[in-house]
């Protein structure tokens, strides 16, 4: 039996049933292999060589194929009909002739199928072919393109520019058009108009609205009325003179449907009618795909095989009768520039099945698939024939005109079941409905009203507006616009607000950074014209190798002028580019840079040792002012109404007890640093409360932390209260600093100081419980893979989130990532930051050093080791993780690191 391979369980399960028992269908999990993300596994000066690695949570899923192959000894590699799904078969045909799993009589076939119905399947096992060259160089291309920016590019931004994550090829450009919108808006000076609107009357006694269009004989433009003086003038002008119809032209007009889905129309439309973002659309038609509901959702097609159009217009006869069927089909011309890279358009494979009867039950899938639906039918549908009027209403001096708009639906035609929403709301006066007017017939006024009008600003992007614009400027591509606006946002660049996306301070920076140092490689331009010369690799018409070599000459050489860089001439420059966001102009008109606090010195940014960025005060040490890195408060203080120099509280047993505003927020302090004293007693003020209102008897409690509640009944072990990182909790140890022993929430800050012993022994039996119960339950979400130092990269199940854990390094995620969808490149990323922090890193490698030197010339040494070996031995409790990772997963999008 042959042994057929695609990507993820639902997939194979879904062929399977198709298939039948002539069969074994596995899934690979995505890719098998990957770039390790170290240094050297793209090679430049060894003609672009590109270093592999099998991810450690990969090798069972290769193995069990490699099982099956030595039983029946036929591969089909069946995953998904794109460039990523084509480099997942030569990564995985690559992995198996590497373990000698594919024999010399071995056949290995490449089939693909645009959609996972029994009549595409079966018909795509007739017709295969080889894994495809010029789409895996593309890939190739691609992947060593993002390596290359990612491990060169990164590393410049964490020496010059504390506090920033990383920056990619793609991403940062896509950053770079939400910060430029951002700074038009804040440049936007709105600029006022009125209009004039009269409610007329027809002698039948119904009423209708016009506008003013014309005054003093004069046609009127967008701000001819500048004033609410000209506005009363112009009303004064329609009251006093007689109206009538000076004419009433009726034309007929249709409005044609939108062309079925393509990816970036897809997310754009789910973004406006549901609110989903691009991660969350993909995600749920990738679901509908591996059902068999609909076709591939990846694609810059807008064309339909012609046996779904001749599905569709049966269907639409079907439902809605023989007069919403046009009489010839509907041709949508694909506009994708690369034909291998192009499928036909995202419709259902089942044009007669609605929504409600293939009952799918997932509420956003089912939302999906009834858009795809029904934009897939409109597509095919009459267009809706209007009779657009337009009536011209006139004074007898001609001195006064005003025009009234309307239309009637004479056919609804495709509007029966679907309408294209809109990124911005916009009132069409062309849709309201006239009543019977004649030409001649007089036109009394009911009411004139004058409206005042200010311009608006151009609005932020949503994720739908955001990845319409990459797509009109050529960045980008089908695989890639979910991971590019998800990343920005996962590395708190940018934030999404309702549906709007604002930049972060850090994004701002980041851009500036880039804008300034390395403008060439963030410009829209440049960025097409890359993306259009990897179209060409995968269409065959170009060396991809010389693709990399032309990019990485220029790039290179722009990397290495940054060695010489100074931080304090990067941050001066930054602070040139974002002073007017940072230091905006005052009504007053005084310097936006003088300090508030000393009147002397100048603001300008400053990084702190710890990393990340913040505004100070030139004559420090002396003036010890700061405020948090962005825009002052509206007073320009800093919001914690703690003075620089601190406040005093007052006096308990000879100390002194301050309150102090930090880089970190908020605290109050017994004492003064002194030779004797440099580090008094120190506790953070609650984000609950107000720094500004915290007096002496507040500041002591808090000082009193951590407060002993006293020994547990039990083992006689203490228990403390106290306000962590994560708000207030218990603890049950010998001391707070020991990092064994048992934490549990407590509800609020005020019980840190009442919490009896009765309460913490049960909130801590409760806690004991709950984590009894979870270890029935696999703790390792997903095994990442493997550390370039040695040891397993794993994403853990967490109390506050999963986490990425390497040997004793803990990296929280950022908040609404997707497990399944966090790169080993990402990982490492964390795990570093986290190690820097710490110094873990620094001490791990001379303890593995030692370790080995010992091991060679100590045989006695061995032990130790052999204990080490064991301790590491739990390691196999991964296997739960097989559990996780057999969770579908959406594994196609480019690495944009």
């Amino acid at each position: 039996m042959p042994v057929v391979v695609v990507e993820s369980p639902a997939k194979a399960k879904t062929i399977n049933k198709y298939l039948g028992s002539d069969y074994v269908v596995l899934a690979s999990y995505g890719h098998v292999r990957d770039l390790p993300a170290k240094n050297g596994s793209v090679d430049p000066d060894n003609d672009f060589d590109m270093s592999w690695e099998v991810a450690s949570d990969s090798k069972k899923h290769v193995k069990a194929i490699a099982d099956a192959l030595a039983k029946d000894n036929a591969l089909i590699l069946a995953t998904d009909p794109d460039r990523e799904g084509e480099a997942i078969s030569w990564h995985l045909e690559e992995t198996l002739r590497k373990r000698k799993s594919i024999k010399k009589d071995t056949p290995v076939s490449r089939v693909v199928f645009n959609a996972i119905t029994k009549s595409a399947v079966t018909e795509a096992m007739k017709n295969p072919r080889q894994v495809d060259g010029p789409l895996v160089e593309a890939y190739l291309a691609r992947r060593a393109l993002d390596y290359l920016v990612g491990f060169n590019l990164s590393p410049v931004l964490w020496r010059k520019l504390p506090g920033a994550r990383s920056a990619g090829r793609v991403q940062s450009v896509c950053l770079r058009l939400i910060v430029e919108r951002e700074m038009e808006i804040e440049a936007f000076r709105a600029r006022e108009y009125w209009t004039v609107k009269a409610v007329l009357q027809t002698p039948g006694g119904q009423t209708y609205e016009a506008r003013l269009t014309v005054l003093g004989g004069d046609k009127l433009d967008k701000f001819s009325i500048e004033n609410q003086a000209a506005a009363d003038l112009a009303v004064k002008a329609i009251e006093t003179r007689d109206l009538h119809v000076a004419s009433v032209e009726a034309k007929p007009g249709s409005r044609n449907p939108s062309p079925p889905f393509m990816t970036s129309t897809l997310q754009q439309e789910a973004s406006r009618k549901f609110g989903m973002g691009a991660r969350q659309t993909m995600s749920n038609a990738q679901r509908l795909y591996e059902a068999g509901h609909i076709t591939y959702m990846r694609t810059d097609g807008i064309d339909m095989a012609p046996e779904a159009v001749t599905a569709a217009r049966d269907a639409i006869k079907d439902r809605y009768g023989s007069e919403y069927v046009p009489k010839s089909p509907r041709i949508y011309k694909n506009k994708a520039k690369n034909a291998q890279e192009a499928h036909e358009c995202i419709r259902p494979t089942e044009m007669a099945m609605d929504a409600a009867a293939l009952r799918i039950t997932d509420p956003d899938q089912r939302k999906l698939y009834d858009l795809i639906w029904k934009r897939t039918l409109a597509s095919q549908m009459e267009a809706a024939r209007l009779e657009r009027t337009t009536v011209e209403i006139a004074s007898k001096d001609g001195q006064v005109g005003l025009r009234a708009t309307g239309q009637v639906m004479l056919f609804d035609g495709f509007m029966k079941i679907y309408e294209e929403g809109r990124d911005d709301a916009v009132v069409d006066e062309d849709d309201k409905r006239l009543p019977q007017i004649s030409q001649g017939e007089a036109a009394k006024k009911d009411s004139v009203t004058p409206e005042q009008h200010f311009t608006q600003p151009p609005p932020r992007y949503t994720e739908a507006t955001l990845v319409k614009r990459m797509e009109e400027l050529g960045i980008g591509r089908p695989s890639t616009y979910a991971s590019i606006v998800t990343t920005i946002q996962d590395r708190e660049y940018v934030r999404k607000d309702g549906n709007r996306l604002f930049p972060e301070d850090k994004g701002r920076l980041v851009t500036a950074f880039l804008t300034n140092y390395f403008q060439r490689y963030i410009e829209y331009d440049f960025t097409a014209d890359l993306e259009g010369q990897l179209d060409d690799v995968s269409a065959g018409e170009r060396d991809y190798k010389e693709v990399l070599s032309r990019f990485w000459k220029d790039f290179s050489a722009a990397i290495a002028e940054t060695a010489d860089l100074r931080i304090g001439e990067v941050l001066d420059k930054i602070n040139e580019v974002l002073e007017p966001h940072l230091f905006p102009a005052k009504e007053d008109g005084s310097d936006p840079r003088l300090c508030p606090h000393c009147g002397a010195g100048r603001l300008s940014m400053r990084t702190a040792r710890s990393g990340g960025a913040f505004i100070g005060c030139s004559n420090y040490p002396d003036c010890k002012y700061t405020r948090a890195f962005g825009p002052p408060s509206e007073d320009g203080e800093d919001l914690s109404g703690i003075p620089p120099e601190g406040k005093e509280l007052g006096l308990d047993a000879g100390d002194k007890i301050f309150a102090f505003k930090g880089r970190f927020g908020p605290y109050v302090q017994r004492g003064e640093v002194t030779e004797d004293n440099k580090k008094p007693p120190r506790q953070s003020i609650p984000k609950e409360w107000p720094p500004e209102e915290v007096d002496l008897p507040q500041a002591l409690k808090l000082l009193s932390l951590p407060r002993q509640i006293g020994e547990h009944p039990e083992d006689g072990i203490m228990v403390w209260a106290n306000i962590g990182r994560y708000g207030p909790y218990i603890k049950h140890a010998p001391s707070t600093s020991d990092r064994g022993g048992t934490n549990a929430n407590l509800e609020s800050i005020d019980e840190v100081f009442t919490v009896g012993m009765n309460r913490a022994v049960q909130l801590l039996a409760e806690k004991v419980a709950s984590r009894g119960a979870r270890r029935g339950v696999a703790k390792i979400l997903r095994a990442v893979g493997e550390h370039p130092d040695g040891g397993a990269i794993d994403i853990m199940e967490g109390k506050y989130g999963p986490y990425v854990k390497w040997e004793k390094v803990n990296a929280t995620l950022p908040k609404d990532s997707d497990v399944e969808q966090v790169t080993i490149e990402q990982a490492l990323e964390l795990i570093n930051e986290k190690a820097a922090k710490k110094g873990t890193r620094r001490k791990a490698a001379p303890k593995k050093a030692t370790t080995k030197a010992t091991t060679a010339k100590k045989p006695a040494a061995k032990k130790p080791a052999a204990k080490k070996t064991t301790a590491k031995k739990p390691a196999a409790k991964k296997k739960p993780a097989a559990k996780s990772a057999a969770k579908d997963t959406d594994t196609d999008g480019d690495v944009i690191e």
